[in-house]
């Protein structure tokens, strides 16, 4: 008898999916990552909007642990029914590769949309004394140094391996913290003396004087700190990668749950006081649908997967 209870409350679930009756209570977004990073920032302003226009009660739910491991195999294992979302950056595509078991696979998902990319940015504590990428590359090159991002298999983690290591031939230690906003503060408070992270986390504090931005990842400058240079302009023509952070729920939630959440989410991203907050930080938003951020998703776990394989970045 319980099991056909079980049965009859999935059933209820699908049916108030088709009928237009979701969200029929509160819905989490469970972010695998620390306060304060970019991936936070995205569920919280979606989160805000979504329950100020639309009436819906959002939760934001931090779980981080494992590179975002942990709270992604989370919700891969959850009820499809539309009521715990994934907000991940693009770890999600880099983990698959990068850890031996991540705990889940691409596939136990349905893409939602993808609700921003963002540059990387390198940067250093003002004391440093290197004012451009090739500065900070001479310099690493003459003596030991170390550098933090957001931990390991984040974008910056892999940018910072990629172009210093790879690309330059500098013997850097990588020191992951358990976030940007955490890895931009031990820079700021001299922990340690590069850092590596998206945009939105170290951009205030650069604006402020207490980081020095050294170069973006982006193919143009970002309107959130227009005055650092890209890397491309930096000795790295047509040098380009970024975070991005995107929603997704678990497999076979019903599709009209996943087309309203796209729609929805597509709608908050386009208010212009919104788009104005967002893109202080870096952030840039592009419309698509599930099955365009799916195409992408699927390009993504194989570029990432070979920038995984050349740098030779390795779980600590």
């Amino acid at each position: 008898m319980k099991y056909v209870f079980v049965l009859l409350a999935a059933v209820a679930s699908w049916a108030h999916a088709a009928d237009g009756a979701y969200p029929a209570r509160p819905v989490r977004f469970l972010v695998p990552h620390a306060p304060g990073g970019p991936t936070d920032i995205m569920a919280r302003v979606v989160g805000q909007r979504l329950t100020e226009a639309s009436g819906w009660t959002v939760v934001v739910d931090n779980r981080a642990g494992a590179g975002g491991n942990i709270g992604t195999a989370l919700v891969a294992r959850g009820n499809p029914d539309g009521y715990t979302i994934l907000c991940n950056s693009s770890a999600f595509a880099v983990n698959v590769t990068l850890f031996r078991n991540p705990g889940y696979d691409p596939k136990d998902f349905a893409p939602i949309i993808n609700s921003g990319v963002i540059a990387n940015i390198l940067f250093v504590h003002p004391s440093v004394p290197a004012t451009n990428l090739q500065g900070l590359i001479k310099l690493a090159k003459s003596k030991k140094m170390s550098y933090a991002s957001a931990g390991m298999g984040t974008t910056p983690h892999l940018t910072a391996e990629r172009l210093l290591k790879t690309m330059s031939g500098v013997d850097i230690t990588h020191i992951p913290y358990n976030g940007a906003g955490l890895a931009a503060t031990a820079v700021m408070a001299g922990e340690v003396p590069v850092g590596s992270a998206a945009v939105s986390a170290p951009a205030p504090l650069i604006r402020a004087g207490k980081l020095r931005g050294i170069a973006v990842t982006s193919l143009q400058r970002t309107s959130a700190l227009p005055e650092v240079a890209t890397v491309a302009e930096s000795g790295f023509p047509g040098y380009e990668d970024y975070t991005w952070i995107a929603f997704f729920a678990p497999r076979d939630t019903p599709r009209a749950v996943v087309e309203k959440l796209n729609a929805e989410i597509t709608a908050t991203l386009q208010v212009p006081a919104v788009k104005e907050r967002l893109a202080t930080l870096g952030f840039e938003f592009t419309p698509n649908t599930p099955a365009q951020f799916g195409d992408y998703l699927g390009k993504e776990v194989v570029k990432w997967g070979k920038v995984v394989k050349d740098s030779g970045a390795k779980v600590d």
